[in-house]
């Protein structure tokens, strides 16, 4: 078995181990397996019951994991995105008025016009084209949004029908539980506790099991049932495919997607001494992002927490696959999975949030043609509860204001392109309503 994997992971050649990676692997898994709760809990908020969220997500990340480790050979976990998931659930149906299902069927077209840019030259000359700035603004509104939704779910920010938003009831035990459970998370995350977030939701669900905040009764046996996922497992549907909102939609994400996986996949493979497989990690990506459509989720992106088990010595594709197996066992945890409450969730989120606005530090706000661009892709991400929407605006704008200023030459024809099909969606909108 040694000499199987050393042959066809070239672990020699690597200057590792199966034990070092299978370690690796080990490490990246308990660093990322909150996301089964916590994309789950955004999939709901889309209309996918919780229980096909939870099998979904687990499906996807086994897949994408197994794709990345024996397609790339690469040490990078692939599982459904943060900030992507809030794109599916509140932007493309909630805010666009997409169904679950159309949003899925929007996630394979998504899918597939990533691989037609990781297959070609396209990947790089849009890398090129769109402007750091810009970039990083996309992630720093997208920390915003996750943050909000975290404040949210936690009860810590309410509706107001005269402020828009208010501070919710900080005598209610979901409030109490959620900053309780924050507390608790954010001292793990500063002190480099293995498994931070895992834990504190761990922390978390326990307190509210201890406060009367979760029916135990509500485990019922021991497994899973599948017979939700039958009614989400291949539902994508394409009856919305002709308007401009679907393409709109599915541009959109894989926009996203292409964006934050470039940075992240270059960034590991640099890391892990492994920068020659980056196409091929490109590649692999792209087919895991197709077959998230099928499987019922938002799309996979090569995670930042990928970043721990190559610390640990992962350096090629075994320490995936080692993840995506521990992602197959977790089916027997789905029981437990499914109680855990929003304000265990909630933090994870914020901490999240406030992680990804670190990029803001990124950009030069001192030339207002870089800078205000910027800011309108920040600020209105999370205040028009929409991320392609507050895109949008910034991809606007920018041009018109490098023409206004005579520097048109700084513009690639491609950010020309983007900026006219966002017009088109908000002239679409207007003309529709």
């Amino acid at each position: 078995m040694q000499k199987l994997m050393d042959k066809y992971f070239r672990l020699t050649g690597s200057h590792t181990t199966a034990r070092k990676e299978i370690l690796a692997g080990t490490v990246s898994f308990f660093t990322i397996v909150y996301i089964i709760a916590v994309n789950s809990s955004i999939m709901a908020d889309a209309g996918i019951p919780v229980e096909a969220g939870i099998i979904a997500t687990i499906l996807t990340s086994f897949v994408g994991c197994l794709l990345m480790g024996f397609g790339a050979n690469a040490p990078i976990m692939l599982v459904p995105g943060m900030g992507i998931n809030a794109l599916f659930s509140y932007t493309l149906v909630q805010g666009m008025g997409l169904t679950w299902q159309e949003a899925l069927a929007a996630v394979f077209v998504s899918g597939m016009l990533f691989a037609l840019v990781a297959f070609t030259s396209l990947a790089t000359k849009i890398a090129q084209a769109i402007p750091e700035s810009l970039k990083e603004a996309i992630t720093v509104g997208i920390g915003l949004f996750l943050a909000f939704i975290g404040l949210q779910k936690g009860g810590i920010v309410v509706a107001s029908p005269t402020t828009f938003v208010a501070l919710g009831d900080f005598s209610s035990a979901p409030v109490l539980l959620t900053l309780a459970t924050l507390l608790i998370t954010v001292f793990l995350f500063i002190r480099n506790v293995p498994g931070n977030f895992l834990i504190g939701i761990l922390l978390g669900t326990s307190l509210a099991a201890l406060f009367g905040q979760i029916d135990i009764e509500r485990m019922g046996h021991v497994g899973f049932s599948s017979s939700e996922y039958r009614s989400v497992f291949g539902a994508m549907s394409f009856d919305n495919v002709a308007s401009a909102a679907f393409w709109i939609a599915s541009f959109s994400m894989a926009l996203v997607v292409v964006f934050e996986n470039i940075g992240l996949i270059h960034s590991h493979l640099r890391m892990a001494d492994k920068s020659e497989s980056f196409d091929r990690a490109m590649r692999t990506t792209s087919l895991s992002v197709i077959a998230c459509g099928l499987f019922g989720t938002s799309p996979t992106v090569a995670t930042v927490e990928s970043a721990a088990g190559i610390a640990t010595g992962g350096k090629t594709g075994l320490t995936a696959v080692v993840t995506g197996m521990l992602f197959l066992l977790s089916f027997f945890f789905i029981p437990v999975i499914r109680l855990i409450p929003d304000s265990a969730i909630a933090p994870v989120l914020i901490i999240i949030g406030g992680l990804m606005i670190q990029s803001v530090r990124n950009i030069d706000f001192q030339d207002f043609s870089e800078g205000f661009p910027a800011f309108l892709v920040i600020a209105l991400i999370p205040l028009t509860y929409s991320i392609v929407d507050g895109i949008a605006f910034g991809f606007i704008v920018y041009p018109l204001l490098k023409l206004a200023l005579g520097r048109g030459k700084e513009i690639a024809l491609p950010l020309y392109l983007i900026a006219g099909l966002f017009l088109l969606n908000f002239v679409f909108h207007a003309i529709g309503t």
